[in-house]
């Protein structure tokens, strides 16, 4: 290495580091990284096509709850047909009845519920509860909803429902939008914050690449959640700014004075390993969502923490090649400082550290407590966004007319109508039901329900066939049922249930054992339509599924407490094992029962990772206590929003920011931090927080401003209430950690200056190792060397020439040179202490500075 140094050349031969190899190899073989991410851009191109996303949240509950086990259970054994609440509003009755005909002859349409009650008709509104002959996903249903939708098409219309629903792709779409205005203001700051316009395309490739490589990528995680397929890009474009600003940032500094090659080879050495301590919070931050019991936290870990990695691997290997590439342009559109230095607000902060940090106590001690009353919902079904669907606002005007409706499935072992029946009867006999339905309380016809056993002459007088025949189709049932002691004693008193022998009944005609013709081969094969979908909807060979509608809200205490009682009233029949209780409101207990555990499991592993992290990163055990203090200060601040507003958050929507908020923003104290740390080695602290400030505030203003701008679009632009919730959540954490590392932190590390030296574990103040200066030299403590001779002793002055010497305590820095500066400063009047001299040094550093700036 040769160094020029006023006008004298030093000559120093050493061996180059692992890192500095390792960033030569990168550099110099840029063009086979460039061929490498071409072929990994193209694989990506096509691969993001293979992504599976679950839109269905349910699907990450813990496997162990018997919502999930239930919700299984019933996906794999019965059939849920599409349905549809529909409203028609300033209509009369007796257009409503009209409209009700037209509906059901809609091809799809399997039934129109509409009746002269307040459940159907209010307020100059009728609503019409539609059942279609598919699920919701079918196309016989998604046609018929078309067709309804152009039936009603001149009434004023409101139509709840998920048949022909696509979030997934409505949320794409809004998703594409938010990421083109977040672009453009990600371009908007980083010009604002660059030292070079040409350094603005160079930043945006890199980020564009780790986008597409994650999005390319995430089909190895297998089938992902929406949230995580929604938010990842604009939150790893956030999230993962600053390691791309650092190595720029040190591609400038290093080009002041190297070639370009040199200059990024030194650059990318040095910023490896910076950049990739300051990514380890950010990583430890979302790696406490993986241990959540709601398997989510997972999938966004995952996801999130690959998006990470993705970009860091792009600063690394893609971004060195790009600035060898635009290095030429970077030079010529080089630019003044558009950020402005914020002197003023350092000088605030020293003028109010005996006043904000006490302020900044009673504060996040009142919003703790605030934040712990948070009104957490688990259902986002009700959560108003600021930006509303066509489907939401359905909804709402719906709900506003004519209320909710609640409904749950109790699944059940099959065979024995009789406790069914019963069961039935008990559930129905509370209050807080409104109907229950199941295969024991299904009319079939005649005042007769389907579960009800009717001998061979009962059975032929309400099918309408012959006795003989009826005899003979008894004979066959109990012989296919193994039952030949019931021919033999006699069919006349032998009972069957009439959905079983509607059943064989079927089963025989269509074998071609029986013939019938008229008018009872056309009712009974209408009966056997309703008897199959009646089977399909209600019961399995093994188990049943009843229907229960509540006059209960979705979500409330009073809801959880009557689920149990509907276990209860189930365990008087079967075992309580073999019952399962599923619907939304039972997945909302699910997730309230487990959200304790998550939220305390994710707050303390957030703040632990990061706390050992920052024990390593500065070595001192007060430091991360206090930079721990204005994060988690700031977590408590924004969360205290929502009980203030008495406005529901969305659980997941609390854990996911917790975890990046903590992980994300712990970097602007860092960044403070560090600089202090660095520069009160020279300065007084007082002067030293004054210039952490100018130094850190363009790195912050850039990092947060974008995260917060980017949650701030998510929030109002997306009509997801979980996505939504993340980021409006996201935008106001992030202002709130902004204000607190720029108007609380300072105060804080001036006056705690000493807990944190006190704690150093880095034994700076005891080192020694004998270091070599050469020119001149500021020294405040106590030494031990040679400088022209021995010295020892405590001192404070500037040492001009050449010196080896021990740092027993205190410290000492090279300074700029400026000979004459220096000569007429010393040559005054000694001063009478050391406070005073120390004063005057600090003056002289300046004025060197200054002329050397000259």
């Amino acid at each position: 290495m040769i160094t020029v140094l006023k006008g004298l050349v030093y000559v120093n031969e050493r061996k180059a580091t692992p890192m500095e190899k390792a960033a030569t190899f990168i550099v110099d073989k840029r063009n086979l990284f460039f061929l490498l991410y071409v072929f990994a851009l193209i694989f990506c191109a096509f691969s993001t096509g293979w992504v599976q996303v679950e839109n269905d949240i349910t699907t990450y509950l813990p496997a162990e709850t018997q919502t999930r086990q239930g919700l299984t259970l019933m996906n794999d054994e019965f059939v849920t047909y599409g349905s549809a609440r529909v409203m028609v509003s300033n209509i009369s009755y007796e257009r409503g009845e009209r409209l009700r005909e037209e509906i059901e002859n809609v091809d799809g349409v399997s039934s129109v519920a509409f009746d002269n009650t307040q459940d159907h008709y209010k307020n100059a509104s009728a609503l019409f509860d539609v059942t279609f002959d598919g699920t919701a996903s079918d196309d016989v249903s998604v046609s018929a909803i078309a067709q309804i939708k152009t039936l009603l098409a001149k009434y004023d219309t409101y139509i709840n429902t998920e048949v022909g629903l696509d979030t997934a792709a409505d949320l794409k779409q809004e998703m594409q939008v938010i990421i083109i205005i977040a672009a453009v203001i990600i371009v908007v700051v980083l010009t604002l914050t660059s030292r070079s316009y040409a350094e603005v395309p160079v930043l945006i490739a890199t980020f564009g690449v780790a986008a597409l490589l994650n999005m390319g990528t995430n089909f190895l995680c297998g089938t992902i959640s929406f949230i995580s397929n929604s938010v990842t890009v604009v939150l790893q474009l956030a999230l993962a700014i600053d390691y791309a600003i650092i190595l720029c940032h040190r591609f400038s500094d290093e080009h002041e004075t190297q070639p370009a090659r040199e200059a990024c080879i030194a650059a990318l050495a040095k910023a490896i390993p910076e950049i990739s301590s300051s990514s380890l919070t950010t990583i430890s931050g979302l790696a406490a969502l993986a241990f959540m019991h709601f398997k989510i936290g997972m999938d966004l870990s995952t996801v999130l923490i690959k998006a990470i990695l993705l970009s860091l691997l792009s600063v690394f290997t893609l971004m060195p090649g790009l600035l060898m590439l635009f290095s030429k342009l970077i030079d010529k559109t080089m630019h003044r400082k558009l950020l402005p230095q914020i002197t003023a607000v350092g000088k605030f902060d020293l003028m109010t550290r005996f006043i904000v940090p006490p302020v900044f106590v009673v504060v996040i001690a009142v919003t703790a407590v605030w934040a712990n009353k948070c009104p957490y919902c688990y259902s986002f079904t009700d959560l108003v966004t600021a930006k509303q669907s066509e489907t939401q606002i359905s909804y709402q005007k719906i709900k506003n007319t004519f209320g909710t409706g609640n409904m749950v499935a109790m699944i059940i072992p099959s065979g024995n109508y009789i406790s069914e029946g019963a069961l039935l009867k008990d559930i129905e006999s509370y209050p807080e039901v409104k109907s229950a339905m199941g295969l024991a309380n299904v009319e079939a016809m005649d005042g007769y329900v389907l579960t009800d056993a009717l001998n061979p002459r009962e059975f032929s007088e309400l099918a309408g066939i012959e006795y003989e025949l009826s005899n003979l189709l008894y004979s066959a049932y109990a012989v296919n049922d193994d039952q030949y002691g019931q021919i033999l004693n006699g069919l006349d008193q032998y009972k069957v249930p009439l959905f079983d022998m509607f059943l064989f009944l079927k089963d025989q005609m269509e074998r071609g054992n029986i013939t019938l013709e008229g008018d009872i081969q056309d009712t009974l094969d209408d009966l056997f339509d309703q008897l199959e979908k009646a089977k399909l909807q209600l019961k399995t060979d093994t188990h049943s599924r009843l229907v229960v509608y509540l006059n209960l809200p979705e979500e409330s205490q009073e809801t959880f407490d009557f689920l149990k009682i509907l276990e209860n009233e189930a365990a008087k029949y079967y075992n309580s094992e073999d019952v399962y209780v599923v619907g939304n409101s039972t997945s909302d207990y699910d997730l309230s029962s487990s959200f304790g555990q998550d939220n305390l499991l994710v707050s303390i592993l957030s703040a632990l990772f990061v706390i050992i992290i920052l024990l390593f990163t500065f070595k001192s055990a007060g430091l991360p206590v206090l930079l721990i203090l204005v994060i988690q200060g700031s977590i408590w601040i924004n969360f205290s929003f929502p009980y203030l507003q008495s406005a529901p958050l969305y659980f997941l929507s609390y854990l996911i920011v917790n975890s990046i908020q903590m992980g994300a923003n712990i970097d602007y104290a860092i960044v403070i931090s560090s600089h202090y740390k660095d520069l009160k080695q020279t300065m007084h602290p007082k002067q030293a927080i004054v210039e952490t400030l100018n130094e850190a505030f363009p790195t912050i203003f850039t990092s947060g401003s974008i995260l917060a701008a980017a949650g701030a679009l998510i929030g109002q632009m997306t009509t997801n209430p979980v996505i939504s919730a993340i980021g409006v959540c996201l935008s106001r954490g992030t202002l709130i950690s902004i204000f607190l590392v720029l108007a609380v932190l300072p105060q804080i590390l001036v006056l705690g200056d000493n807990i944190i030296e006190h704690t150093s574990f880095e034994l700076n103040h005891i080192n020694l190792s004998p270091k070599a200066y050469s020119g001149s030299v500021r020294i405040q403590g106590r030494i031990r060397g040679h400088v022209n001779g021995m010295l020892e002793g405590t001192f404070y002055g500037i040492v001009r020439g050449d010196m080896e010497a021990i740092i027993i305590s205190g410290s000492a820095a090279q300074l700029k040179d400026s000979a004459e500066s220096i000569s007429d400063s010393i040559s005054g009047a000694v001063p009478d202490t050391a406070q005073e001299y120390d004063k005057q040094l600090n003056s002289i550093s300046q004025e060197g500075s200054d002329s050397d700036e000259k």
